[in-house]
């Protein structure tokens, strides 16, 4: 009898314990806003800020209310403005996108490869159409960084990183959001840290981190934020910059200290995982394996592969027959948007372009969760469930 896989690719880990009785602690203090503390206390909030700065290396950071909220942050601090164009990838998530169009600025799209990173020779012809680059590290997949980062500086182009997939992860020893002018990173149920909602962004900028912490909702406390420029960097920026409120409040942080200690760990055991998934899908007929480079420290906390000029129907095929197995794949390609994968062409508040070489790859793109209570044995499992089904349909076309 065929195995079924009985796991679940939407349970998470429990939040540690040191994290339960912080969170505890501050709920029975009652003083949950982050600017709500006693004469010489320190915040929740403001404290993970210092560690998660020093654990990328940033001068400057912030802790606010989600991915999506230190994207649009980010964009505002550096000046976009509406009608004004910032380039980002055609593989992304909705969030990505959608933090332009809040700005009224409008995405143009770069397309994507089969290593699933951006198209660097897309990018080098488009790249005079806007003055920021909204990069996204879709899935984990860290692109060329010295080579993009050559491009957009000598095009004077302001590059914000996505790394809601990468935190952890890092390219040629540097971490992930510490190449352009602002890192973002997610703090929600499904990345590397979990606070249900939550984000940061991190700069070297003064200027940049002092515009963003007034838009989170400072309104004049600024000076509780250690992770932050110095008074004098607030000076005129505090009269002109508008209150766009996104603050993360100190249960959150008080949830994510412990977690972020205990990241490198954390982010270990997902490349364990990833290579147990990879090994076990090589040489599967009609499925290709995304090549990972050297210089990518890979983070492993979901898993893709191709199924490339492969039919529709044929990829709904797999995918049903992996579902009956207990096995859940989300593919990239659908002509409508299911749950949250969605492609380009459905973000219809930003025109649509012809990428015709981007459509071939998404067409192929599967795509699935893999949390950290999945043991190894069970992403073998995984794998021989989906080396057997696509190896079924691919024989039998």
């Amino acid at each position: 009898m065929s195995e079924i896989f009985q796991g679940s690719f939407t349970q998470q880990e429990p939040i540690p314990e040191a994290g339960i009785e912080a969170a505890i602690a501050v709920m029975r203090g009652g003083r949950l806003h982050r600017y709500n503390t006693a004469p010489g206390e320190t915040s929740e909030t403001a404290l993970l800020e210092q560690e998660f700065a020093a654990y990328v290396g940033a001068k400057y950071c912030l802790a606010v209310a989600s991915g999506g909220y230190a994207m649009a942050t980010a964009l505002r601090a550096l000046g976009v403005k509406p009608g004004d164009k910032v380039l980002s990838n055609a593989f992304t998530l909705a969030p990505v996108p959608g933090a332009i169009a809040a700005l009224g600025a409008e995405p143009v799209y770069v397309g994507v490869t089969e290593a699933l990173t951006i198209d660097l020779d897309d990018l080098e012809a488009k790249i005079g159409e806007a003055s920021v680059l909204l990069l996204s590290h879709m899935r984990g997949h860290i692109v060329d960084m010295d080579r993009l980062m050559a491009i957009c500086d000598a095009a004077g182009v302001r590059v914000v990183e996505d790394c809601a997939h990468t935190m952890g992860a890092a390219w040629r020893g540097r971490p992930s959001g510490r190449f352009g002018a602002v890192g973002c990173y997610s703090c929600q149920t499904y990345k590397h840290v979990n606070s249900g909602e939550g984000g940061f962004l991190v700069t070297d900028d003064p200027e940049v981190a002092a515009r963003s912490i007034m838009l989170s909702g400072s309104y004049m406390l600024f000076e509780r934020h250690d992770a932050a420029p110095s008074p004098e960097a607030f000076a005129q920026i505090k009269y002109e910059t508008p209150n766009i409120s996104g603050r993360m409040d100190n249960l959150r942080a008080a949830i994510l200290r412990p977690q972020l200690a205990d990241l490198d760990t954390q982010c270990a055991r997902w490349t364990e995982r990833y290579q147990v998934l990879e090994d076990g899908l090589r040489e599967t007929p009609g499925l290709q394996i995304i090549p990972r480079p050297e210089e990518e420290t890979v983070v492993g906390s979901s898993f893709q592969f191709l199924l490339l000029d492969w039919s529709g129907d044929k990829v709904g095929d797999v995918l049903a027959r992996c579902g009956a197995r207990g096995v859940e794949l989300k593919w990239f390609g659908g002509a409508e948007p299911v749950a949250f994968t969605s492609r380009y062409d459905s973000w219809r508040y930003a025109p649509t372009p012809s990428l015709p070489k981007t459509d071939r790859i998404l067409a192929g793109i599967i795509d699935m969760r893999v949390p950290l209570t999945f043991s190894r044995e069970d992403c073998a499992q995984i794998a021989r469930i989906i080396k057997a089904e696509v190896s079924a349909v691919y024989q039998a076309s």
